[in-house]
This record gives C-alpha cells, structure tokens and sequence, in this order.
C-alpha cells in the first residue's frame, strides 16, 4: 500500500531562552531605571530563575543560573561581606546580581562593583524603588511558558518523525521534517565524520559542507553557536551523529529537538526504513545520479562529494559502469586495492563507480587491475566492467559517467562480452555503441521494424527461435559452424532454419550489404528493447 504524505510545513523556531540583557528590557524591570555597573560583557547569559535573596552567604542556595535580586541590607557597612557575597554567587555560577539603590546603599557600592568586575557576574543597580516580587512574577511565568512550548515542540516532533516512519518514509523525508522545525541545515555523517545526508534550505547546506573538513575536526568538541549534536547508535554501538548546524534557540530546545531526531533515525534504520541499502549505498547514489542527470551543475555537488570523504582536490576522475557484480563486492575490491571512490546502484543491474585518484597515478594500470579483480571475485562470465576516459577537471566527470553507462548499455548479450577487454571503452563497442546512441531516433526504429518484420510480425514460437539463430550468426561474423555449435544444432539443421529466416526477410544473407542491413537493424531493435 502506498502512503501518500503531506508537505511540510514550515515551523518556526522558539526564540532564545531569555538572558539577562533580555530581562533588562522588560517594561517592568525598565520602570526601575536599571545600570549595569559590572560585567557588561557577560549580559548573554541565560537566566534559568529568578531569586530573591538577602543573606550574605546566598551562594549555598543556589544551583546555577539564577538571577539574584537584592536590596543589601544585611551587607552595609561591611565591606567584606559585600566582596564575599558577590564571590559566592560566582562560585554558584549565578547569571546575575540585582540591586536596589535606597534602602542600603544610595549609590552602587565600589567593593562590589570590583569584585563582580573581576569575577565576570553582571551587576545591574535599580535607581528607582522596584517591587521585586513584580519581576519574580514576569520572569517565572515566561520560564514557565518556554518549558512548556519545549517539551511541546519536543512531543510534536516525536509524533511527526514516528508517523513517517510508520508510513514508510524515507530518511530524506525525516531528515526534512528535522529541518523544517530546527530551521537551519541537518547533517547526518558516520562515525568517520563522513556526511551521509542532509536537509535544510540548499544554499545552507551548501555553505556548512564547504567548510566540512574543519567543522568535521571539530565535530568532537563542545557545542557553541548553535552546532548541536546528537549520538546514533544501539545497543552499546555508535555508527553515527546527528548535527543541527547553527540552530537560532536556545541549546536546550536544540538539544530536544537533535535527541528526538536522533531517536527517529536509530528505529528508522533498525526496522531498515523503505531500502535495502545502507544509509552510505544512498548518499553515494543520491550523488551519482545527481551528477548523471545533470539536474544540479557538477561544480554545486562539489561540497557534497568532499563531504562525503571522495577526494576531489588535485585528482584524476575514473567514471565506471560495471554490470552483473553487487556494489558490496566492488566497494570490497575497493578497499583491498587501496583505492579511493564511491559506489552506487544503477538500473537493470548495472552499478555505478567514480574512481579518484592522485594525479601521478597511472590511471589505466589502476582501472586494469580494478576491472580485472572484480571480475575474478564475481566469477561469472558476464561481469562487464564499462570505463569512460579519465578525467582531470570535475566538471567533466557527469559526462564521464554518462560515457561509460553508454559503453555498458551496448554490450548487451553474452556473446558479445565474450571476447571483450577487461575494461570496455567506448572504441570497443564500435556500431553497438553508435545503435545504443541512436536506438531513440523514431527513423532508427521504423528502419529496424522494416527490416525484421517478417520476424517480427506474429512473433510466433518459430519466429522466436528464427531471430536468436539470426542474431548469433550475425554476432557471430556469420560463422555457420560456431552457431551450430551455440545452439546445439546440427549443420544441416542450422542451414534450414537460415534459408526459412531469408525467405520471412527476403534477403539474402550471403550478400555482405544485405547481412549489415539486418545486422542493423537487429541492434537497433535488441538496443530499443533493452
């Protein structure tokens, strides 16, 4: 059954949670003409609660984050106590101290405007009575309500992920979905930093993937503006992470969002998603078929293809097709030749893959030894490993790509692949490879239909058997021994089933012109059926 999903909705990002600066600029903390005399420097800090608080050793009530208010009226006088207070609240890492000119101190007091100078705590002086409580109020209830809209965001985005996945989406889909709530770009790597998917607006993503490498040796440290990550794994195993790359929120809401994301992705990749491929078979694919198609410039799928650990600077580019072998294998020929590339599953059983190698390299001795590994670890005749010419400047490795698909597409049967080269160049398929080309051309098609229609037409049993003769004989150079032989016949035999095949043309295969025509027309006709 078929899922039909719904767009994605653009979701906008909680703002971030308040800071002092934030707080200062409430209307009712404003109505008490606020001066920070302290710690300027420091005015971002988030404010996790608000406590009022006038013993000298408040420090021990505290767990982090607070910001303190107080009118000082047990520190008068006493300068010491006044240096300790402000100590202890550093020591309990409060975001700041707010004090009420009046009661105790007509102007800010110096010993504590210098001790909170050199400790780094924002020290902020009321010059007009300020009903403190007013503020506790305002300041709890916002907390309140960004707790509240977190967690929610936290359950919304949890409901959408386990709904895509219950409707067989893909990780793109996820990955979007991700995207839209975080506004900024997503990046999943494995545990080799190497990017495996993203998501987020194209430029965005674009601009974080130029900088990967830097960012990727980074990847091990401390969150700071707005890279949040989160652990992929089970089960006592990491294969991954999850990035948000410059989220706008707080790290708090970021950090919910990147777990949940991170949780979707595990169950995702534990139930195998809507592919039988590994999250690395579909990014490689996703690249290769961006740049076959041609849909985006190859010099924008740059970043991608650094990102994703493929060499690019200062290399020679191998474009390879290689049909009848399981990617598996070709990524496992890879690493034991030692080479660097990336592979993807094509169509109709072909795969597709882009060797980048050093420029002093020898790139046909390496492709040689490539193709002839493969085809001695698949064992099996048909094995065709389809090479375009190499390539030094990216720009050309699509139409590379393309040229060696081309090559593959021509060799089509096994008598064919037979007596063909390790490594299959566009030279080696001579007219195959010019039919293939033209096999769309409705002039080509109507030619091929003209000349085989007394085989065609019907397409009795015998008719059937008649075309397979003709086209090994014809494959064959009109070798009548070695098609008897193909298709376990006795001379005799063979001879009766040509004179039947030249009666339905009305040719004669003896006359060289006649015999290329039906060639023709015969690869044109197997080119537009395969």
């Amino acid at each position: 059954m078929t899922t039909t999903l719904e767009p994605l909705e653009p979701v906008e990002p909680l703002e971030p949670a308040l800071s002092v600066r934030q707080v200062l600029t409430l209307e009712r903390v404003l109505a008490g003409e606020p001066e920070v005399v302290a710690g300027a420097g420091q005015l971002d800090r988030p404010v996790r609660w608000v406590h009022v608080a006038e013993a000298p050793d408040v420090g021990v009530m505290l767990s982090g984050g607070e910001m303190v208010l107080t009118t000082g009226v047990l520190l008068a006088g006493d300068e010491d106590k006044q240096a300790e207070y402000i100590r202890s609240l550093h020591r309990a890492e409060a975001a700041a101290v707010v004090l009420g000119l009046g009661r105790a101190f007509p102007a800010p007091p110096e010993v504590m405007r210098r001790a909170a100078e050199r400790c780094g705590l924002p020290m902020v002086v009321l010059h007009r009575p300020f009903p403190f409580a007013e503020l506790t109020e305002e300041v709890q209830s916002r907390l309140v309500r960004r707790k509240f809209a977190a967690v929610s965001l936290s359950e919304a985005v949890r409901t959408a992920l386990t709904g895509l996945i219950t409707a067989d989406a893909p990780l793109q889909r996820l990955l979007d979905e991700v995207a839209a709530h975080s506004a900024c770009p997503v990046v999943v790597t494995n545990l080799a930093h190497r990017v495996l998917a993203t998501a987020g607006e194209r430029p965005a993503v674009d601009d974080v993937l130029r900088d990967w490498e830097r960012i990727a040796r980074q990847a091990g440290g401390t969150e700071g503006d707005g890279w949040i990550r989160a652990e992929l794994g089970g089960r006592g195993e990491r294969w991954g992470q999850i990035v948000l790359c410059g989220y706008r929120g707080d790290t708090a809401t970021g950090r919910l969002l990147a777990d949940r994301a991170a949780e979707a992705l595990v169950l995702h990749r534990m139930l195998g998603g809507n592919s039988a491929h590994t999250w690395e078979e579909q990014s490689a694919q996703s690249l290769l078929t961006d740049l076959v198609s041609g849909v985006v410039p190859a010099r924008q799928l740059l970043p991608r293809a650094r990102a994703a650990g493929l060499p690019v600077n200062r290399r020679t580019f191998v474009p390879l097709v290689v049909r009848d072998a399981e990617p598996a294998q070709l990524e496992r020929v890879l690493r034991m030749l030692g080479l660097s590339g990336i592979v993807a599953e094509l169509a109709d059983g072909a795969t597709a893959v882009l060797l980048s190698l050093a420029r002093d390299q020898d790139a046909a001795v390496l492709t040689g030894n490539f193709a002839a590994r493969v085809r001695s670890e698949s064992g099996a005749a048909r094995t065709v490993v389809a090479a375009a010419d190499a390539r030094t400047a990216w720009d050309d490795v699509p139409a590379g790509v393309r040229e060696a698909q081309h090559v593959a597409d021509a060799v089509t049967d096994s008598s064919a692949a037979l007596d063909l080269p390790a490594v299959v160049r566009l030279r080696d398929v001579h007219l195959r490879g010019l039919i293939r080309l033209l096999r769309d051309d409705p002039q080509v098609q109507s030619f091929a239909e003209r000349e085989l229609d007394g085989l065609l037409c019907g397409r009795d049993d015998e008719a059937g058997a008649l075309l397979a003769v003709l086209r090994t004989y014809l494959a064959t150079g009109r070798n009548k021994s070695r098609t008897a032989q193909l298709h376990h016949v006795s001379r005799p035999a063979l001879y009766r089933r040509l004179e039947a095949i030249q009666t339905r043309l009305g040719v004669d295969l003896d006359d060289f012109e006649q015999a290329a025509s039906v060639h023709i027309a015969l690869l044109a006709h197997d080119a537009q059926q395969g």
